[in-house]
């Protein structure tokens, strides 16, 4: 199955309790740290909530 790799760009400081759960979901919780996960639609759905903070790399 094909992966994908995610960096956190933004901080969790003055976020929803939400947003910070998604992070830590998705294995995050320090700027600029990449993490590589397996490219589902849940993932992506995760991604999608999370414009402002996350980003994909190539």
């Amino acid at each position: 199955m094909a992966t994908i790799k995610i960096q956190q760009i933004g901080s969790p400081i003055r976020r929803p309790s939400k947003q910070r759960e998604i992070l830590i979901g998705l294995g995050l919780n320090k700027m600029n740290k990449i993490v590589e996960r397996q490219d589902t639609p849940e993932v992506r759905g995760a991604i999608a909530k999370l414009p402002h903070m996350v980003k994909i790399v190539d």
